[in-house]
């Protein structure tokens, strides 16, 4: 049996496919965790950071099993749990393992065309921060100061390069960064308060790491930034008009249903984790999917549902 190439062959002197960003991801997250408990000395053990990289990646194992996917990757779910690490405070084990596995879980249940319907780690926050549990997202963690606030910026511009979704990240930025200048310009106070808003480390995190997922931000550019930049207008309304902690969270929560109405409406290109994978390894009827494509007949939960 002849496979037929998934992609056109490419054009001479076109830039090869982008690799696998996660290895990026995970080594930048990795980095932060390091720097944040061992130099800002983060109010999180080093129990609930273990517990938490264990559950998602018991998760994924679960999942992956249950699935019947062709291989078990455990990189997204590194990723999801780091997010975690970084973002969720709790004092009870088992809200920080609640967290990671509901985050993992997510991926697999949550879908439409087989795209998340919405970040795991947003989502795990968000949903946490619902519950009557014991947990909160503390943004102020990071500190203020311009020059880690930058560092955070380069590492996160380095990630999102990798994973081609820098344009919603920029797009949020751009547009909260604007909203905050007319705030300041309304109310005549000093430009000190938006430039401290903005050097939240919490905000870089968010921007860089978590809005600008590929698995669930629009496919089309224009959508990334239509995408972006409605999330900074609504962040910026619940923090200052709805008064509530987190806006950005409580935004992307909020807006990522609508992920699937932009794809419709502005349709694009679809993201694939491993693009060298997907050519070597085709799937039926031209659904991709984000390491390996399995038989429809093999997997109980579709061709698309991975993770």
């Amino acid at each position: 049996m002849q496979f037929r190439p998934s992609q056109p062959p490419a054009r001479p002197g076109a830039c090869a496919p982008a690799r696998d960003p996660r290895p990026y991801q995970i080594a930048v997250l990795s980095g932060l965790l390091f720097y944040g408990f061992f130099v800002l000395h983060f109010d999180v053990s080093g129990a609930q950071i273990a517990v938490t990289l264990g559950s998602g990646i018991l998760a994924q194992w679960v999942c992956t099993r249950l699935a019947r996917l062709p291989r078990f990757d455990p990189a997204s779910a590194l990723i999801s749990a780091l997010s975690l690490c970084l973002l969720l405070r709790t004092n009870a084990l088992w809200v920080a393992a609640l967290a990671s596995s509901l985050a993992v879980a997510s991926k697999f249940a949550l879908r439409v065309r087989g795209k998340h319907v919405f970040n795991p780690s947003n989502l795990a926050l968000v949903a946490l921060l619902l519950m009557p549990v014991r947990a909160w997202v503390s943004p102020g963690q990071w500190g203020s100061f311009a020059t880690f606030g930058f560092l955070l910026a380069c590492a996160g511009g380095l990630v999102v390069h990798r994973a081609l979704r820098s344009d919603v990240t920029y797009a949020f930025l751009a547009t909260y960064a604007g909203l905050l200048a007319w705030r300041t310009l309304t109310l005549g106070d000093p430009w000190t308060i938006p430039l401290h808003q903005m050097e939240s480390g919490a905000l870089i995190l968010f921007a860089f790491f978590m809005i600008s997922d590929p698995r669930t931000t629009p496919s089309s550019r224009f959508g990334r930034v239509l995408f972006g930049a409605a999330v900074a207008a609504v962040a910026h309304y619940v923090t200052f008009r709805l008064f509530r902690t987190n806006g950005p969270l409580w935004a992307l929560a909020a807006l990522s249903p609508t992920v699937p109405l932009l794809d419709l409406l502005l349709p694009g290109p679809r993201f694939v984790w491993r693009p060298d994978v997907a050519q070597k390894h085709p799937s039926p009827k031209g659904v991709r999917d984000e390491t390996l494509v399995a038989s429809v007949s093999r997997d109980p939960l579709g061709a698309a549902a991975r993770s």
